[in-house]
Order: C-alpha cells, then sequence, then structure tokens
C-alpha cells in the first residue's frame, strides 16, 4: 500500500469516528435533559388537560339548598419510595372518598432506557389505580422496580387520605 492511500485511508477513518462521536445520543441530550421532569398523571392519559382540583369536583350551585355540598377535592402525596433506579412518588387529587386523578411527580427518568420503560407502565399502574380506587393493582411486567415504589407511594398516599 502506498503512502497516499494510507493517508486517505486515515483521513477516511478519522471522520468516520468523529462523524459516530458526535452523532452519538446519550442520555443527556434527549428531551428530559433540560431538568424538568414530566409529570404523568390520569388526566394525561384521557388527552385532557390538567385541571386545578377545584375543578375536578362540581361546585354546588349558588342559592342551592341541597342537602349536603360535595366535598372539595384534596390532593394528598405519598411518601418518597427510594429504589434501585430512583425515586417514586405518588400524589392522589381526591373527591369525597373517590380517587379522581393518580399524579406520579416523581419516577426514575435518568437514562433512555428508564423513559421507555416507565412511559409505557406509569400509565397502566395509573389506569389500574383509578379502575380499583385501591392500591390492590398488579405490578407491570418489566417494570417491576418503578412497580413497587409506585405501590409503597400510593399506599402511603392511600394511608394519609384515610382510604
Amino acid at each position: 500500500m502506498s503512502p497516499r492511500a494510507r493517508i486517505v485511508l486515515w483521513v477516511a477513518s478519522t471522520i468516520t469516528v468523529l462523524v459516530l462521536l458526535f452523532g452519538y445520543q446519550t442520555s443527556t441530550s434527549g428531551p428530559m435533559a433540560a431538568g424538568g421532569q414530566k409529570v404523568i398523571s390520569a388526566q394525561g392519559l384521557s388527552g385532557g388537560t390538567a385541571a386545578s382540583p377545584s375543578a375536578a369536583a362540581p361546585s354546588p350551585a349558588a342559592g342551592s339548598s341541597g342537602s349536603a355540598a360535595p366535598q372539595a377535592a384534596k390532593k394528598v402525596t405519598g411518601q418518597v419510595a427510594d429504589t434501585r433506579w430512583g425515586p417514586v412518588q405518588v400524589q392522589l387529587t381526591i373527591a369525597g372518598r373517590k380517587i379522581t386523578d393518580v399524579a406520579v411527580v416523581q419516577y426514575p427518568n435518568g437514562n433512555g432506557r428508564d423513559q421507555e420503560i416507565n412511559s409505557q407502565a406509569l400509565p397502566i399502574l395509573i389506569q389500574e389505580t383509578m379502575d380499583a380506587q385501591s392500591a390492590n393493582i398488579d405490578m407491570v411486567s418489566g417494570a417491576t422496580v418503578t412497580s413497587d415504589g409506585y405501590l409503597q407511594s400510593l399506599q402511603s398516599a392511600l394511608d394519609q387520605a384515610g382510604l
């Protein structure tokens, strides 16, 4: 191989390595890298916009003489469950004795794999909570660690709410 061919091969190899290096997507270059963590909630699952707690409960009509006014919705936040992959924390919106919304305010999202797993698992856990109106729900296969943390924080919130 001539010296000229070696130089051309070296330049081409160097350019290829640089293109691959700068084109590689890391977990610090994704949409969550800006420092914010998206809150996943049941209201977001239904395609609606997030509502204020008072919007979740019906308000009595002015001047009505109903027997009992509906209780205002209240938010209860469970304790943080520290898992192997990061913290998980659940917040419930409760009107009367009914769960009207579930939000996961903290969950593991430090890398692309965490984001992928939790983008699938958390909506399932939230929907099951809304359906069961309790912590008697199944864990999500493939998201065992997050499911366990979710259940711990959910039970803590339910205990605080007296449900």
